[in-house]
């Protein structure tokens, strides 16, 4: 009798979405071999955990030898090391679209080469600079770390022209290291996130436009499908698109967009499984981590429509309590095994539903019961 080899998933970063990735692998007969710096990295509690650095290039050289694919948990990990791994692994995404990824100006740049609109920008190297982007794009607007930056961090927010001293004393010291950005600030209407897989065939696919709201620059409530969105879903599929193939990007990524008058606005990509997309796994066909893991491996990629809808809690800093989510119809608890902390995400729940109507019975009741009514309010008065 023949002994089948199970492949092996190599995934660089071990946090939450390292650890939701190995769960999707493990029934498609797939391992997970993961790699952080960190010894009590949250994957490791579901995968093999491999403590080393990113330039430990003797322990990548073994870990290397032991996968068939290596992916991302996160978009920093340092594109040399993506590029050195490439040499020797299969690497997807490929290291290409990690290195536009974290860097917003080259991110800005391609989003307008492929037909996405954005806010305005400019590069920032000096305070001359900034003060020459700020005669051209005006205030509010806002000041950004060009790497390095996520959930809100290395951000300042410009309220007037008066706030460029405070901007440049707050990240002023990082423009010589990474260089900065300033973006027009947009009055938008909705966030949305278009959530994307490819394949290495090519074969596309897109899960249906998720609605998010954030809290101090995190997100804190998605929505998926998101309700009338028109024409806007087929917009953000050519847009998505069009990025995905001019990156020959395998995997899932997601692209977060504003909506203004209408329009789509690019904000940012993601080239990795994406929090906005945490609710298709109870509620699509295919879930994002699933989609991921058959992506990079090049095998068929799973129907990505909606069962019905779906609401997603995020937890930040610490986890509340549990019972009114387990308690309820249809509702799903994920604990990310992480000790709490301020700003840390440490969880998310999902609820579902077949329709408005009982979304807002299930969500609310939820939230009530966690004194959270404020949390929900926006999604309860879209779906309303």
């Amino acid at each position: 009798m023949t002994v089948r080899r199970q492949p092996v998933l190599g995934i660089l970063g071990g946090g939450q979405l390292a650890r939701m990735l190995a769960l999707a692998a493990a029934p498609l007969g797939v391992k997970t071999l993961v790699v952080d710096s960190a010894t009590d990295a949250c994957a490791g509690q579901v995968a093999t955990l491999v403590v080393a650095d990113w330039t430990d290039y003797a322990a990548l050289e073994a870990f290397a030898r032991q996968v068939d694919v290596v992916t991302f948990d996160f978009e920093n990990v340092p594109a040399e090391t993506a590029h050195w791994l490439a040499q020797r692994v299969a690497v997807f995404p490929a290291p290409r679209a990690l290195a536009v990824a974290q860097d917003r100006l080259a991110e800005k740049t391609l989003f307008r080469e492929c037909g996405l609109g954005t806010p305005d920008f400019m590069a920032i190297d000096t305070r001359a600079d900034l003060d020459r982007a700020l005669s051209t794009i005006g205030a509010p607007a806002i000041l950004k770390t060009r790497r390095l930056g996520y959930d809100g961090k290395g951000q300042f927010r410009l309220r007037s022209l008066a706030d460029a001293d405070a901007a440049w004393v707050a990240l002023g010291p990082q423009a010589s290291a990474h260089g900065l950005i300033l973006e027009a600030f947009v009055p938008f209407e909705r966030e949305l996130s278009v959530i994307a897989v490819r394949g290495r065939d090519g074969d596309f696919r897109t899960w249906p436009l998720t609605q998010n709201w954030h809290t101090d620059g995190v997100l804190s409530l998605s929505l998926a499908p998101a309700p009338d969105v028109g024409s806007l879903q087929e917009r953000a599929t050519h847009l998505a698109r069009t990025l995905a193939e001019q990156l020959d990007y395998v995997g899932v990524f997601a692209l977060e967009l504003f909506v203004k008058g209408g329009e789509l606005l690019g904000n940012e990509m993601a080239p990795r499984v994406h929090n906005s997309g945490h609710w298709t796994i109870e509620g699509a066909l295919t879930s994002q981590f699933e989609n991921h893991v058959r992506a990079v491996l090049g095998l068929p990629l799973g129907d990505t429509a909606a069962r019905g809808l779906s609401a997603m809690f995020n937890w930040i800093g610490e986890l509340p309590d549990a019972a009114p989510v387990l308690s309820a119809v249809d509702a799903h608890w994920h604990d990310y095994g992480k000790q709490p902390r301020l700003g840390r995400k440490v969880g998310h729940a999902t609820v579902c539903a077949a329709n408005a109507e009982q979304m807002v019975e299930r969500l609310g009741g939820i939230a009530h019961a966690l004194g959270r009514d404020q949390q929900v309010g926006p999604a309860v008065r879209e779906l309303g």
